[in-house]
């Protein structure tokens, strides 16, 4: 990679750290006056600090059964409304959430790195270790059931290294599948991603931002007309480069995935 798109990629991630360091302290400081017993936490992109321009803000306010609990919900919620921000909100006991969690895998692979922003330290120490041990414990249904729905999106999708406009996030070699392995790492059947694989997901990542920044909007799909102008942000030397460096961070991931799907086949087969 060149200097400048060293540059332009360190730049995006500093972005991305400032605004994860910002929304925290702002967030915390709405939930300031809250009593014992109550935890504001962030679940999906903004819990791994990867919150992109046109990302959704997901959180969770966890809480002890406490009964006046929506009046400080609502004391989060509107400010954040009133921002203009996407917002993907629930309030929930510990319990509750993980029984969310066995229900719903969406639900499931937010809450195994949701990441506290504010309030009760061991409310969200609970509901982390209360879900992981849900998922390892439930881990052979679980991962049947995740890998399906990864073979549908796939499906649906196609391969992000052989498509000439591609959902960065949803097609097979894209983000989703790195933050998958991440799951199924969790329920200690295999083995984390590598550092080949961080390394495809970052540029991917850093690639995402710069379509949000080019766009103004929050879709992940890469079409012709804008590949020029996410490739000059990221400091590469034209829409070619761009592809390219797609296509080969898309197969580096496409080839971890199915050797852990591999994997898991073999140790979760009656």
């Amino acid at each position: 990679m060149t200097l400048a798109g060293e540059t332009a990629r360190a730049a995006l991630a500093a972005a991305r750290a400032a605004r994860t360091a910002t929304l925290d302290h702002w967030l915390g400081s709405l939930l300031a006056s809250a009593p014992e017993g109550v935890a504001l936490a962030a679940v999906g992109s903004h819990a791994r600090r990867e919150l992109t321009p046109g990302g959704d803000l997901d959180l969770v306010l966890l809480h002890r059964g406490l009964a006046g609990v929506a009046a400080i919900a609502d004391r989060v919620w509107y400010p954040v409304w009133d921002s203009g921000l996407r917002l993907d909100h629930s309030v929930r006991t510990v319990g509750q959430a993980r029984t969310v969690a066995r229900g719903d895998m969406k639900a499931a692979l937010g809450l195994l790195s949701a990441r506290r922003i504010a309030g009760d330290h061991t409310l969200v120490d609970e509901l982390r270790a209360g879900v992981l041990a849900d998922w390892r414990s439930d881990a052979p249904v679980r991962l049947a059931e995740l890998s399906a729905m990864c073979r549908e999106r796939w499906d649906a999708q196609g391969e992000l290294a052989f498509l000439q406009e591609p959902d960065l996030k949803e097609a097979r070699g894209g983000l989703r599948d790195v933050h998958v392995m991440h799951a199924v790492a969790a329920s200690w059947v295999a083995s984390a991603p590598d550092a080949r694989v961080r390394s495809a997901h970052d540029l991917l990542l850093d690639i995402r931002h710069a379509l949000h920044e080019v766009t103004g909007r929050s879709s992940d799909r890469l079409v012709l007309q804008e590949k020029q102008a996410v490739a000059q942000t990221l400091g590469l030397l034209d829409a070619d480069v761009l592809q390219r460096s797609i296509a080969e961070a898309a197969r580096t991931i496409t080839y971890a995935a199915s050797h852990l799907w591999r994997r898991v086949d073999r140790s979760t087969r009656p």
